[in-house]
């Protein structure tokens, strides 16, 4: 999935497109990026904004759209009424969602937004949101009103299809946000951290606009967005003089498999390679013992037209069966450990025999009775039965009824799976 962010860049990375980019990547999406403004700042203050030129903001986002297949756009700050005219006339005709954050005062009190501004705000950058995420502070801005329902409903009026006041009602221990989805309001609760910190606000609504290319819900990505900014506040780091930024780090593995699953997703034709029973793309720890020990996609790889959607977050125990087929294979050759599974083909079996690639097969039929009853079974008897002296690439079975034949595809990383798929496809 491809996500663009629209904002200004910070320095410190703590929020703006930098810490964009950061969310993106730990949400599994490719993030691209257009400037509207250059700031001078780090934890304690902003001291200089230089505006970017409307034709240049302009060209940025032709350069962009007109090359690159774009599944959700975040706006973030926009500074003034040039820019702001300059972006609605560009992307009022894109058909992805598009989640408008308003970024109208930075924490440490630097207008972001001018006040000359804001009602070609209201007029232009308002009815192109999917979703807007304004803070308490900014809905009451925006809207004139302080009861938050009555904000909400201003700002739907202003044209976002569904609002979201983050932190509208605060405990000691305890934030809530305001949802206004179109007929559906609901509240949602979550834990509070005493920290001021630079960087959340950007946090969750990047999180929101990765999760709805996703092809997620407005609730699961509300529900992804605070458990994302929850952890990137605990683990916020003190890396100035000023406020904390907000930080989440990602595990290697975590990472290489996220990469990896985005090179597969850009394959040529990639849908054709997926199975009714979809797919799943599996990077397990040293010595794999149970599925817990398999980082894997909690949902699956799914077809969505001709391209590939990724159904689900990455976590350990997140896959059963290729899991499973991985933890086979890594008892024998512990250096196997990851592996996915992909339609079964003829053409995909002769084309890894032309590659010198060892391929092993294994019949369902020959399975016993007592196997097959047993839970979870059938694929640890497959991979066992067929094992050999030597590392298999691929292991493939013919199916058996009500069994979809399937291709298993094997390799030390992520990385070299994805090679491998690319010279049998």
């Amino acid at each position: 999935m491809n996500v663009l962010s629209i904002g200004g860049s910070d320095p410190s990375s703590g929020a703006g497109i930098q810490s964009d980019i950061k969310t993106f990547e730990n949400h599994n999406v490719y993030g691209f990026t257009v400037i509207t403004a250059i700031t001078s700042q780090n934890t304690k203050k902003i001291s200089e904004i230089m505006p970017i030129s409307a034709k240049n903001i302009k060209s940025q986002l032709e350069s962009i759209l007109t090359d690159f297949q774009i599944d959700a756009i975040k706006i973030g700050m926009v500074y003034d009424a040039s820019i702001i005219k300059t972006i609605n006339t560009v992307i009022k005709n894109q058909k992805c969602p598009i989640i408008v954050d308003p970024i109208i005062e930075s924490t440490t009190k630097k207008i972001l937004l001018k006040k000359s501004a804001l009602s070609d705000y209201k007029k232009m950058i308002i009815p192109l949101a999917t979703i807007i995420t304004p803070n308490k502070k900014e809905a009451k801005i925006l809207s004139g009103y302080s009861k938050m329902e009555d904000a909400a409903k201003e700002i739907q009026r202003l044209g976002a299809k569904n609002v979201i006041i983050t932190g509208f009602r605060e405990s000691k221990n305890e934030i809530e946000d305001f949802v206004m989805e179109a007929g559906n309001n609901y509240i949602l609760k979550g834990k509070k951290i005493k920290i001021i910190n630079h960087g959340s606000g950007c946090n969750y609504s990047a999180s929101i606009t990765a999760s709805l290319a996703s092809k997620k819900s407005i609730y699961e990505a509300t529900i992804i967005a605070k458990e994302y900014v929850y952890q990137s506040i605990k683990k916020s780091k003190n890396l100035g003089k000023g406020v904390k930024i907000t930080h989440k780090e990602v595990p290697q593995i975590q990472k290489e498999l996220s990469h990896s699953i985005i090179d597969f997703q850009n394959i040529k034709n990639v849908s054709k390679l997926i199975p009714e029973c979809q797919t799943n793309f599996v990077f397990s720890k040293n010595k794999p013992k149970t599925v817990k020990n398999v980082l894997g996609i909690s949902g699956r790889l799914v077809k969505s037209g001709n391209n590939v959607v990724q159904a689900g977050e990455l976590v350990f125990g997140g896959s059963q069966h290729v899991a499973t087929a991985v933890i086979e294979v890594s008892k024998k050759f512990s250096n196997i450990r990851s592996a996915i599974n992909i339609k079964y083909e003829p053409k995909i079996i002769t084309n890894a025999k032309k590659h010198k690639m060892l391929v092993l097969s294994y019949n369902r039929k020959d399975e016993s009775k007592n196997s097959k009853l047993k839970e979870n079974s059938s694929i640890s008897w497959g991979i066992s039965s067929c094992l050999k002296s030597d590392t298999p690439d691929i292991i493939y079975h013919k199916g058996d009824f009500g069994k979809e034949p399937m291709i298993i595809v094997f390799g030390a990383t992520p990385t070299e799976v994805v090679k491998k798929i690319k010279m049998i496809q």
